[in-house]
């Protein structure tokens, strides 16, 4: 595949509602997720940007403060930067509020305690991070906008996001065949309930108190109506990402070794889950003919890995952007760059 023309990514896009964009950390996804979003915008399209790096480069960029609330940068561009802390809270009160629905109140100061401590646990941000994003995701598909880009984390951390619905949904499910099998167990117990209260004036010395028969059966129809639509979103969210039509998979990288390298693994991750990219972008070239000495070697040390780029990533259109005199910040700087 020959290397393509940069403006002509926005072309090869335009009709994708759905944009992630990733790749290894400091290669420049930041920016050019954000100059994907500026180029729709000044277009008239509306577009939405979330990071979910933590990291918080992207209000950088914009040259706006950004929160993890939705933040107007111009009339047709919004963003938000999701802020793991702000997520797990809230994700881990939602938990406490259905447990509250059915748990014994004596057991909630335990359960709280608990539920602190998870906060910290592995896995625990990365969980609420991915429901978060896969609200974002179906709330704005169902939204006006034309375009939404997700900034992703580096690129371990962005597959496991991309491949996580479907293995949450599968964990959902798990949860729900338990919920069954504990809603068989209070049918047998009410109905041994019902059994010992009516022989309960022939023998109340006897009659043993069932535990399960205080428990309401509706607040337990709660909890399930809760996985139920954690599974609904997860299925949701699934079917976008899989959907060539509606998503494109942007990946960014320089031409450097260990790039190259991470890149060809993160390939082979996603054509294995069927995620294949639309397009792989390299960042921060040298222009190829130097006057000094270092950096025309620079340069050719990027040609030949260039090579390797071409050879190794054949089936996709490849576009290159040259090193900037300036930092590139602000609307303005970046729909610039995808002027080439």
């Amino acid at each position: 595949m020959a290397l393509q023309l940069l403006s002509s990514l926005e072309t090869q896009l335009i009709a994708q509602p759905i944009i992630f964009v990733g790749g290894k950390g400091g290669v420049g996804k930041t920016t050019m997720a954000a100059a994907l979003a500026s180029r729709f915008a000044s277009e008239q399209k509306n577009t939405l940007i979330i990071s979910t790096d933590p990291a918080h480069s992207l209000g950088d960029v914009l040259n706006v403060r950004l929160t993890n609330d939705k933040t107007a940068i111009n009339p047709y561009l919004d963003a938000i930067e999701l802020n793991p802390d702000v997520i797990v809270d809230a994700h881990f009160a939602q938990v406490e509020r259905t447990i509250t629905g059915y748990a014994n109140p004596d057991m909630m100061p335990k359960i709280r305690e608990h539920l602190r401590l998870s906060k910290s646990a592995p896995g625990a941000q990365e969980a609420a991070m991915l429901e978060s994003m896969c609200q974002h995701l179906v709330a704005a598909a169902d939204a006006s906008y034309e375009h939404i880009i997700f900034d992703t984390a580096p690129t371990g951390h962005t597959l496991r996001l991309l491949v996580l619905p479907e293995m949450m949904g599968a964990w959902t499910d798990g949860l729900l065949a338990q919920q069954r099998r504990q809603a068989k167990l209070r049918s047998v117990a009410t109905h041994l309930d019902s059994n010992t209260s009516k022989s309960k004036s022939r023998n109340d010395k006897n009659d043993v108190p069932n535990p399960f028969a205080k428990h309401k059966p509706d607040r337990w129809e709660q909890a399930v109506s809760v996985l139920e639509k954690r599974k609904e979103l997860f299925r949701q969210a699934g079917m976008l990402l899989h959907d060539r039509t509606q998503t494109a998979i942007v990946l960014v990288m320089t031409a450097d070794v260990l790039p190259l390298a991470e890149t060809k693994r993160a390939i082979e991750q996603l054509e294995e889950s069927k995620l294949t990219p639309a397009a792989i972008v390299v960042n921060q070239l040298i222009t190829p003919i130097q006057t000094d000495a270092f950096w025309q070697q620079r340069a050719d040390r990027q040609q030949t890995i260039m090579g390797n780029i071409e050879k190794s990533f054949s089936k996709y259109p490849i576009y290159p952007i040259y090193l900037q005199q300036t930092d590139v910040r602000g609307t303005e700087a970046l729909n610039a760059l995808l002027s080439y």
